[in-house]
């Protein structure tokens, strides 16, 4: 996906050329949206995303040959673009939310909510980016420990956690050390043996495990949803089927994680 700071690259996917052109026209109005391609069918989709790794992606439901669905199943997981879905019947909404669509439209496209379509996009860009330079990050810190810990340890140094009853957590995060409410964390994820601590004001990257901090959390406040998450309970806005008995865990932020079926147990504590 492109990384090129504000620009959303868009790719439009819809047999009908008119359906096309009036989508390219409203775009055009959008200064931050570039359309990198038109596609008229399923096939010239996947071409396209192999081709241009857009950010966002207008897919028409019904085409002939591959639909919307079929189209979106066969792109591969790491290039798949945020998609919304584009259709003349609403009870393919259902459907468009169950297959991790960002949003859907409803043929004749309204104008305000192309713009309402094209925010939700911005704001999961701007949170993707952010996860991917925390990746990134961990995964250069993984590959300097094998080399220099003692190095790492000094530049990093470990999370520390008082009083498991206590509400604040101390993070050695380089060379601050910062006090977080655990009220303000949303999630935290693990990469080997660092984590993100994904907080409203800022992420920070600590030396630590999840089962270390696991440990530390309110069980009631706080669980695994993932072998490599944990997530604030009281920031899950709404829970999603998706395939396989998973489901994705949306939170108030806009955030959304997978819950993977080996803690499908965890599902209650969630709907409480």
């Amino acid at each position: 996906m492109s990384h090129s700071g504000a620009t959303l690259r868009a790719v439009l996917v819809d047999d009908e050329p008119l359906a096309r052109r009036g989508l390219q026209i409203r775009l055009a109005a959008q200064r931050d949206v570039e359309v990198v391609a038109e596609c008229a069918t399923g096939i010239e989709a996947l071409r396209a995303v192999a081709d241009h790794q857009p950010d966002l992606m207008f897919l028409d439901v019904q085409m002939p040959g591959l639909d919307g669905f079929a189209t979106l199943r066969e792109l591969p997981a790491d290039s798949l673009p945020l998609v919304v879905f584009v259709t003349a019947f609403d009870h393919y909404a259902i459907r468009a939310f169950e297959a991790s669509a960002i949003d859907y439209l409803l043929k004749p496209i309204d104008d305000t909510r192309l713009v309402q379509s094209l925010d939700r996009a911005r704001q999961q860009l701007r949170e993707q980016r952010a996860e991917a330079h925390c990746a990134r990050l961990l995964d250069l810190l993984r590959r300097m420990s094998g080399k220099a810990a003692m190095t790492l340890d000094e530049a990093l140094g470990a999370g520390s956690v008082p009083d498991p009853r206590s509400q604040v957590i101390a993070f050695k995060d380089g060379n601050r050390i910062v006090r977080l409410d655990v009220a303000q964390i949303r999630w935290i994820d693990a990469a080997g043996d660092y984590l993100c601590v994904h907080s409203d004001d800022e992420t920070l990257v600590v030396r630590g495990t999840l089962r270390d901090i696991e440990q530390r959390l309110d069980a009631q406040g706080f669980t695994r949803i993932h072998r490599s998450t944990i997530v604030n309970v009281r920031r899950v806005r709404e829970l999603r089927s998706h395939i396989n008995g998973e489901f994705f865990v949306v939170l108030q932020s806009g955030q959304t994680l997978k819950l993977s079926r080996t803690y499908r147990d965890r599902l209650q504590l969630l709907r409480s």
